[in-house]
């Protein structure tokens, strides 16, 4: 048997879990809704599941918050808190071709990426997380010889968490890992297109030493699921990554309910600027290729818009055809393919009307632009390459969230720096200079919540990952995320003589 057929037989044998998990045990939604989970790769209905309702939602957070007001995860120690956080991660690795597999059935990513890239950096965010909690301290304020006042950090209470379907596991880890290890309790939504890695990643966690109740998991569809969180009264704070057309919807169920704090990672539409002075080309071409390509473009910081400087243009575009090449899609469950199918016909159908708008705007199409089908499925895209792409144009504009690259000129430096911030997004850009000033410079004026320079989509769960503008607000990773789930205390203590 060969590899891809080996992988296709452990696909088959997947359990997928078809229930919510509230109080630690599965649960049929109360009005017995159901909603269909399709594979994108091949059309076939990997099965159906419970569809969340508000009902359903108020049992989560009332569990939550029973947990948190009674439960012992709060009030434990950092270090015990830590050992389950350590012994989740191993379990996630443990299950490693299980959670890769449920991420590529569900939502077409090629399964090597889930288990090379999605699972053991899902497991490290856990195990980093876990390991920063023994090692945060409070803090005493400089205060008169007669009064003690110490700042801790106490958590929030309960957390909703509403995460996309473009990294199922990898983005519920960067929610849960810095909300549990910092005491709270969690009602999850996973997108309604794959939610199976979170129910099994919930259940690990409850092997793990996770309480019943501090980790709940909602599927359903984010007009039900998704809307009850956002209005519920005694949810402390929303956390969310997706469309800004939704996170702004979850602003306004702030302010129609409680006034939670919700924090919002939304679209983006990243520039990658390269200069005449980069020496690297191949390399510069290279990265390009994959900030646009990897996981069939369905990134929120993906570099989807390509500023190059004039006299390099028409050499740039060439290698840039050369390293297209190599990611033409292909079965996810196939190790040969780098890019798989798209997660479904509606982003499918969405992704088309973006290329045939592109045309009919004037934008000259040098590479791709068909749908394919490939085992009976046609959510399959070829790399798709504009030139001459104005500003105006609307693929210059709007995120397309698939693997389409728009490719536009500059003359000088000030010019690439205005095309670039000419923007509703601020997540992340790329600069390519071997001009240490010029790094410096460009990198500064960029609105973008990271910057990468001489490389794209720089990423490490040591330093934060966000953005402004209509690119939200408040970070995930690094320590700065315990600001979205934990809030600052004053004690002060009035000492007598």
């Amino acid at each position: 048997m060969n590899e891809f057929n080996d992988w296709k037989a452990r696909a088959a044998r997947l359990r997928l879990r078809d229930k919510a998990l509230i109080d630690g045990v599965p649960h049929e939604a109360i009005g017995g809704g159901r909603f269909e989970v399709i594979n994108p790769a091949n059309g076939a209905l990997l099965a159906t599941v419970a569809a969340c309702a508000e009902a359903d939602v108020d049992l989560a957070v009332l569990s939550a918050r029973k947990a948190f007001e009674q439960g012992p995860w709060a009030r434990m120690a950092p270090s015990e808190r830590k050992a389950v956080l350590l012994r989740l991660s191993q379990l996630m690795l443990a299950h490693r071709e299980e959670l890769a597999l449920l991420d590529s059935v569900s939502m077409g990513k090629p399964v090597m990426d889930a288990w090379n890239i999605d699972v053991p950096g899902a497991a490290h965010v856990f195990a980093w997380y876990g390991e920063s909690l023994d090692k945060l301290y409070d803090q005493v304020a400089p205060s008169a010889s007669n009064v003690l006042a110490t700042i801790t950090r106490v958590p929030l209470g309960v957390i909703a968490a509403v995460v996309p379907w473009n990294f199922p596991l990898d983005m519920a880890a960067w929610k849960l890992a810095p909300a549990l290890a910092a005491g709270n309790s969690v009602v999850l939504k996973p997108a309604e297109q794959s939610p199976f890695s979170a129910l099994r990643l919930a259940e690990l966690a409850l092997e793990a030493g996770v309480p019943p109740g501090v980790l709940n998991v909602v599927p359903g569809l984010g007009g039900q699921a998704g809307r009850a969180l956002g209005l519920h009264p005694d949810v402390d704070s929303l956390v969310f990554t997706g469309s800004t057309e939704v996170g702004k919807c979850f602003m306004q169920y702030s302010a129609q309910s409680n006034l939670k704090q919700v924090w919002l990672e939304c679209g983006g539409k990243s520039p990658n600027l390269v200069f005449a002075d980069c020496q690297d080309l191949d390399l510069a071409a290279q990265k390009a290729a994959f900030g646009i390509f990897f996981n069939q473009g369905e990134v929120c910081s993906a570099n989807s818009r390509l500023l190059l400087e004039r006299s390099i243009h028409d050499e740039f575009v060439e290698r840039l055809l050369d390293q297209a090449r190599q990611w033409q899609p292909g079965n996810p469950l196939d190790p040969a393919s780098r890019a798989g199918a798209i997660v479904d016909t509606r982003q499918t159908a969405r992704i088309m009307q973006y290329i045939q708008q592109a045309q009919a705007d004037g934008a000259r199409l040098v590479c791709g632009g068909r749908q394919l089908s490939i085992d009976g499925s046609r959510n399959f895209i070829e790399p798709t390459i504009f030139t001459h792409v104005q500003p105006a144009m609307q693929l210059a504009r709007e995120e397309v969230f698939g693997p389409v690259l728009a490719i536009s000129v500059f003359d000088d430096e000030e010019q690439a720096i205005a095309l670039a911030n000419e923007h509703i997004y601020g997540l992340a850009a790329s600069v390519w200079t071997d001009d240490l000033n010029r790094a410096h410079r460009v990198a500064r004026r960029l609105n973008a919540g990271t910057v990468s320079v001489n490389t794209v989509d720089a990423l490490d769960v040591s330093v934060p990952f966000g953005g402004g503008k209509q690119s939200g607000f408040g970070r995930d990773l690094s320590l700065h995320a315990f600001d979205k789930y934990t809030q600052l205390k004053t004690t002060w203590i009035q000492l007598r003589d």
